[in-house]
């Protein structure tokens, strides 16, 4: 094969690779209201999130030794985990039993985006051209758009949804910062963030009774869905969509989440997205990957 040939087929499969990512982002999105839904808690949600993830990635943080973490320090894994692993989880989760799946589906992402544009600027002293400056403005007016449905016609719970998606969202752009600049690769940030999450495991047990209320394959779906396809899954599949087309073309693919996330709705759970929510969605698509471009 010669170097055109092999150029072409890395950036196709770094193109399946994000694509891949920004879907099982989207379907965590999804399982979560399907799970809320079906009467599952959020504390549940969390427990299938993180239980058999933490438990199958231990090996990957015992091999770094538990005294310092490899030399992360337990100060800094402690951050990790606070957010990016079992607080973020439950600000989404319990955000899902006020508002419906377009909310959260569109507000999670464009506020990690707007975040990580902000902190990306205070922290790391990276640049913050017009263009970016315009791709932000635009999120802000969709997520405004979004947001006056909840004011209109969701009332106090509304907004209080709309509020905990978008903490949620700064949250994750907040651990994608610390991971940045501590230079931790994805494997092990997933590692971390799962395994230390397992401290919080007598919270996730104040909804047991639910959790065994609720029928196996719920909890099963739950466990492959949130735990290997949103959680090991979409890093695997970013971090090589990173190697294979390089970081400025990569983080492109969270912009697909929102859109994904409406259709997938549709298709697996009947949810038709409200004008309001599509409009949003809309203004959001357009000034996302302004966001990411110099």
């Amino acid at each position: 094969m010669d170097r055109t040939s092999s150029r072409r087929s890395a950036t196709a499969l770094g193109l399946l690779c994000g694509t891949g990512a920004a879907l099982f982002w989207a379907l965590g999105f999804v399982a979560a209201r399907q799970g809320i839904e079906a009467g599952l808690s959020p504390f549940v949600i969390a427990l299938d999130r993180f239980v058999w993830p933490g438990l199958a990635l231990l090996p990957v943080v015992a091999a770094d030794g538990f005294r310092d973490l490899g030399g992360l320090g337990w100060r800094r894994a402690a951050m990790l985990a606070l957010f990016g692993g079992l607080p973020l989880a439950l600000l989404a989760y319990i955000g899902y039993v006020f508002v419906p799946l377009g909310h959260g589906g569109v507000i999670q992402p464009s506020c990690a985006a707007l975040g990580g544009l902000i902190l990306a600027r205070l922290v790391l002293k990276e640049p913050l051209p017009p263009r970016r400056i315009a791709g932000a403005l635009l999120i802000v007016v969709g997520l405004a758009v979004i947001g006056s449905e909840a004011v209109r016609t969701m009332g106090p719970q509304g907004i209080l949804g709309d509020l905990l998606f978008v903490l949620a969202g700064c949250f994750f752009a907040t651990f994608g910062i610390l991971v940045r600049r501590w230079q931790i690769a994805p494997l092990r940030a997933a590692a971390i963030t799962s395994v230390l999450s397992l401290t919080g495991l007598p919270l996730l047990l104040l909804g047991v009774d639910k959790l065994f209320a609720s029928s196996f394959l719920e909890n099963l779906m739950q466990a492959i869905v949130q735990g290997a396809l949103t959680g090991a899954g979409a890093t695997y599949l970013f971090a090589r969509a990173v190697v294979l087309l390089g970081a400025g073309r990569a983080v492109l693919f969270p912009s697909l989440v929102p859109p994904f996330t409406l259709l997938v709705g549709f298709l697996a759970l009947g949810e038709v997205p409200s004008a309001s929510q599509l409009i949003g969605l809309a203004v959001v698509v357009v000034g996302f990957p302004l966001t990411q471009r110099g």
